[in-house]
């Protein structure tokens, strides 16, 4: 579900309210109560509800990255000896 962000053009009062795309839009403010309540041009933001996916794949998972893969042993270079700490 959608989330606007929402500005009075009388108090200045700001708000984000989830809202249906389908829903009428807001026009008095909460805090004054004229007839100025206004959704503001901003990024977009929403809710993912219910199953699906995001529940199924990613919501709460804790999931760790893969190990890195342990390196070949690489012969020395001729500046390094036997023992270095390099190899």
């Amino acid at each position: 579900m959608p989330i606007y962000d929402f500005e009075c053009k009388h108090c200045g009062h700001t708000a984000e309210l989830m809202r249906k795309m389908s829903e009428a839009s807001i026009t008095t403010c909460p805090e004054c109560q004229q007839e100025s309540f206004a959704k503001k041009v901003s990024a977009p933001s929403f809710q993912l509800n219910g199953t699906g996916w995001y529940a199924t794949d990613f919501k709460g998972e804790n999931k760790k990255s893969p190990a890195p893969e342990a390196k070949q042993d690489a012969a020395p270079s001729p500046a390094c000896s036997a023992n270095c700490a390099c190899h």
